[in-house]
């Protein structure tokens, strides 16, 4: 990864000069026509510091949970957490999803249990209407847990796409005392961010680039 690929993917475009958070402030190389430019410099650095920490981290066998629910990095997200076999959560953060991680637990083992009964015809004992909320219950656990069968512990790092938007995430993993890499453009608060990474959150190139750079480093 280089300055220039960076650069290719759109990762230098901040948000509007009136909507940026005063903490990403060092991070900004300069304002054009209102739009705040980053420094693509710093990016680098921070990107370094957030590959170091991950690299150590797996390579000591510890787990990540992958974030990004807004739709540019749903496929990313996705992608990445199934390549690593890691957890991932890609629709929809579930208050409690770390806090009150025992019930979640629960949630899963219910989702994972209803699969193994539909894949081997244990439903068919019920009637056409029981069986037809049952698989509107399997459908939307699905898009809030398919990514968490996997984690049957709180992770020990997250990594998230747009920590403004996914602030309940955040603050879950800040209250769990799990350590924090976030992709955050310039209207994020970055201050208690563990490894935060300055650079465009609201493209698809731009999130594609730096969550594979992160998804190598846990390889």
């Amino acid at each position: 990864m280089n300055i220039e690929t960076l650069f290719e993917n759109g990762a230098h475009y901040g948000y509007s000069k009136t909507r940026r958070h005063p903490s990403t402030a060092p991070f900004i190389f300069t304002t054009k026509n209102r739009i705040d430019i980053v420094d693509l410099e710093e990016t680098m650095k921070m990107l370094d510091q957030a590959t170091s920490f991950l690299k150590t981290m797996t390579s000591a066998g510890k787990k990540v949970l992958f974030v990004g629910v807004k739709p540019e990095s749903r496929k990313i997200i996705t992608e990445t957490g199934e390549m690593l076999s890691m957890p991932y959560v890609n629709n929809r953060w579930v208050g409690g999803t770390l806090t009150n991680f025992g019930e979640i637990k629960r949630r899963i083992a219910r989702l994972v249990e209803l699969r193994e009964q539909t894949a081997i015809g244990g439903l068919e004992k019920f009637t056409k209407k029981e069986r037809l909320l049952i698989a509107r219950e399997i459908e939307k656990m699905d898009k809030n847990f398919s990514g968490l069968v996997s984690m049957d512990k709180v992770p020990d790092v997250m990594v998230v796409v747009d920590p403004k938007r996914e602030h309940i995430a955040v603050t879950e993993a800040q209250k769990m005392g799990i350590p924090v890499v976030a992709l955050a453009n310039t209207d994020c608060n970055i201050l208690d961010i563990n490894y935060p990474i300055v650079a465009n959150d609201g493209s698809v190139k731009s999130i594609k680039t730096i969550i594979e750079v992160l998804g190598a480093a846990c390889k």
